[in-house]
């Protein structure tokens, strides 16, 4: 358990950073040439289609994480039985989450304009919350089962894990807003024609919201609490 830690926060700043520069990179600058254009769109359009092809998974986990989410917003409870089954079928659903070709991580650098900032929120939901949740999990394991040292050490840094399945679910809720600009700075309808119409990015953009994806409240947990 303790190992856990550090993996969440290497796998994150990158990513904190990455996004840092894709947002200052859309800022200003020179328009982008033809080719550079089309590209964007090409990018796009398969950012898409990969969005379309994981969203049951993501939304069988966002179900069993809103379920879950009230079990554990303000932390383990200390005098009552530990929310291990709806934290287990949490930890599950992630794990399960559909990530295709386009959208795992040496094909998810490669690509261009608003794709790359959207394809980097959705591996951060899907690090953040996977990791998230197997290590609440587990720690609900080493309370129950573990040596008392394991057990302290498991709920003194629960918050960590808690916090990341918040944010994991905060980077999905920003697809959709993500993809409506961008497919609207890259020429909309106009552009696109029947290859991406207004309804599909719609319809995305609604699954992949802050209404469909939040998890509330906010955590109620500090570290070492």
């Amino acid at each position: 358990m303790p190992s856990g830690v550090p993996i969440i926060f290497k796998r994150a700043a990158p990513l904190l950073v990455g996004l840092a520069l894709a947002t200052v990179a859309g800022c200003g600058g020179p328009a982008p040439s033809p080719t550079a254009l089309r590209l964007e769109r090409e990018d796009l359009i398969s950012l898409v289609r990969a969005l379309q092809s994981a969203e049951r998974s993501v939304r069988t986990e966002v179900l069993a994480a809103k379920a879950a989410w009230p079990f554990v917003v303000n932390g383990l409870p200390a005098h009552r039985a530990m929310p291990r089954t709806p934290v287990h079928v949490a930890a599950v659903a992630a794990a399960g989450i559909t990530v295709p070709a386009v959208l795992q991580e040496d094909e998810a650098g490669a690509l261009t304009g608003p794709a790359a900032t959207i394809g980097g929120l959705f591996h951060g939901f899907v690090d953040l919350a996977e990791r998230g949740w197997q290590l609440i999990d587990g720690t609900i394991g080493q309370i129950e089962h573990g040596p008392p040292a394991a057990a302290r050490f498991a709920r003194a840094n629960v918050a960590l894990y808690i916090e990341s399945v918040y944010d994991g679910h905060f980077n999905l809720a920003q697809i959709g807003k993500q993809l409506l600009a961008g497919y609207d700075k890259l020429g909309g309808p106009a552009a696109f024609g029947a290859s991406l119409t207004r309804a599909e990015v719609d319809a995305l953009a609604r699954a992949y919201s802050e209404a469909s994806d939040r998890l509330h409240p906010h955590v109620g947990v500090k570290l070492g609490s």
